[in-house]
C-alpha cells in the first residue's frame, strides 16, 4: 500500500531522519519544487502608478467616508 502525504521541512535534523527511512527503503523522498511567495510579487511591480502623499490620502478618506 502506497500513501503520498506532503510534509513542511522546518529543522534539518527531520530532513536527515527522511533520508535516512529512505536508505532504509522505508519511504521514498521526492523534492518538489515549491514557489516562494514573492514569486507571484513580481508580476504587479509597476502596476501602480506612482501618487502623492496627499492624492493617496484623498482617495483613502473618500474610500472611509463611503463606508460611514
Amino acid at each position: 500500500m502506497i500513501q503520498t502525504i506532503t510534509i513542511d521541512i522546518i529543522n534539518d535534523k527531520a530532513m536527515r531522519l527522511l533520508e535516512d527511512l529512505e536508505l532504509l527503503q522505508l519511504i521514498r523522498v521526492r523534492k518538489e519544487k515549491t514557489p516562494t511567495p514573492t514569486n507571484g510579487l513580481k508580476s504587479y511591480k509597476g502596476a501602480m502608478s506612482k501618487q502623492s502623499i496627499a492624492d493617496i490620502d484623498t482617495q483613502l478618506n473618500q474610500l472611509r467616508n463611503e463606508w460611514e
